[in-house]
């Protein structure tokens, strides 16, 4: 099948043929036509196959029509979870949309509040935004959905990881019920589907493959490490492989991609870390560089997990596990994308076990477990079930290698508290503020976000989204 089987417009398909792309995707191929039939839709498809796309197409051929209702709102809605997101999301729109004529704009947090306002105050036709800033405007008044046509809740499950269930009704409940409403996601279960049977009316359903039968162009690999110091000799046996040719490696905490990023590059690779306490700009100029060939490894956060879209990467290696299994589906994906292969590993410790349970559980498949030699593990894998719950350290282990901060006594007496200026089981770096140690999962007081421009609503709290942001979280 062409983009000529699918009715588009021939503005569109002139777009889609300057933008390189021959045929639809499966996504493409069953979304779009009933999309642009006027039936609510409820999709779940694997990251790299085109998704954006899916949404943005009917979306931008809906608006080649004048609209029937006066005013100056916006007639497409594309909620998203991040502003990283929201970003890929406007650049497909510019991509395809470059021989339309129509205004658009982005409402995402961590971002000034007023080049958004002016936004608001002209007339808008398509409008990306995230749910906590939009609450945000929503309740100073600045929105006007009174023409709106057309929602889209792109990643509805990371929505919903992040806690904006509360706002994602809210906003949709501020919205005409004649609305067309479209829900993308990883997965179509559990809250997903609670939310879908509350916003969306007779939808159809595509589900493409199953979480068990994702990802079939990615090999992944389980390496048992018995402390941190065995993680660096694993990740130092795949960096010194050379069929990998550009790599993601994700870490649970800002401070550990900085640290990490500094001591590989300290060791002759080419590294720049990923995370959200790096401004808009910078991780826009870094993603770039990696797309480039400027960088071979990418030492992120899960800031970088969705929406990260960088052609030839080869490996992606979970130096942490994800605290939300879901997430483990989103990193692998930024390898094997668009009909390439690619290796995912996974280096587990001691206190990584029931984190990759979880994997296990939500993957339907057992992942396979691989020893190098020389670097074998000295420990055998606990059985199922046991060990302390996921983020819970067991007693005596420590992030840092052994000699340095909290760890294994020293003296078979008391602990060393002692820690060497700036080290870390990362490397050594200048010492920083505690605060920034957190993971991107953790709100964060000085963005007003989730460590991702975002804040979701506290449970049991009022939904006011401008009171919130000044809470002690």
């Amino acid at each position: 099948m062409s983009f000529e089987n699918l009715n588009l417009n021939a503005q569109l398909l002139r777009a889609i043929e300057a933008s390189g792309f021959t045929a639809p995707t499966d996504i493409q191929r069953e979304s779009i036509p009933v999309i642009l039939a006027g039936r609510d839709l409820m999709a779940s498809a694997q990251t790299g196959t085109g998704k954006t796309a899916a949404f943005v197409l009917p979306a931008l051929e809906k608006l080649l029509t004048p609209s029937k209702v006066q005013g100056r709102g916006p007639r497409v809605l594309i909620l998203t979870p991040t502003r990283e997101l929201a970003g890929q999301i406007n650049e497909n729109i510019r991509q395809l949309g470059k021989y339309c004529r129509f205004t658009n704009g982005s409402v995402v947090g961590g971002m000034p509040y007023p080049p958004q306002m002016k936004l608001l105050q002209q007339p808008l036709d398509l409008l990306v935004a995230t749910p906590g800033r939009l609450m945000d405007h929503m309740e100073r008044g600045r929105l006007d959905f009174s023409r709106l046509e057309f929602l889209v809740l792109d990643e509805a499950d990371r929505m919903l990881d992040l806690g904006f269930v509360d706002a994602v009704r809210d906003i949709a409940a501020a919205t005409p019920a004649t609305r067309q409403t479209l829900l993308f996601s990883a997965t179509l279960e559990g809250r997903v589907m609670s939310i879908a049977k509350q916003l969306l009316k007779d939808p159809a359903c595509i589900q493409l493959a199953a979480n068990s039968e994702q990802h079939a162009s990615i090999e992944q690999r389980v390496h048992q490490a018995d402390n941190i110091g065995h993680k660096h000799r694993l990740l130092g046996h795949y960096l010194s492989q050379d069929d990998l040719s550009q790599a993601v490696i994700f870490t649970a905490t800002k401070r550990g991609a900085d640290e990490l990023a500094k001591q590989l590059s300290s060791q002759g690779h080419s590294s720049a870390p990923l995370h959200g306490d790096m401004n808009q700009g910078a991780r826009r100029r870094t993603v770039e560089q990696m797309r480039r060939g400027q960088f071979r490894l990418l030492i992120a956060t899960d800031v970088a997990a969705r929406g990260l879209d960088i052609k030839g990467l080869s490996h992606v290696i979970n130096f942490d596990l994800p605290m939300v299994a879901e997430d483990y589906i989103h990193r692998i994906g930024r390898t094997g994308r668009g009909g390439a292969t690619g290796t995912a590993v996974s280096l587990i410790g001691p206190d990584d076990w029931r984190k990759l349970s979880g994997i296990e559980r939500l993957t339907g498949r057992r992942l396979e477990r691989i020893v190098v030699e020389g670097l074998e593990p000295t420990r055998p894998e606990p059985s199922r079930g046991a060990g302390r719950p996921a983020g819970k350290p067991q007693r005596g282990y420590s992030h840092r290698p052994q000699g340095q901060g909290r760890g294994p006594r020293q003296d078979g007496n008391r602990p060393a508290f002692a820690k060497p200026a700036g080290s870390s089981p990362y490397g050594a770096v200048p010492s920083r503020p505690r605060a920034a140690a957190n993971s991107d999962r953790r709100p964060s007081a000085s963005t007003g976000d989730a460590g991702r421009g975002e804040r979701p609503a506290a449970k049991g709290k009022s939904t006011h989204y401008r009171s919130q942001t000044r809470m002690d979280w």
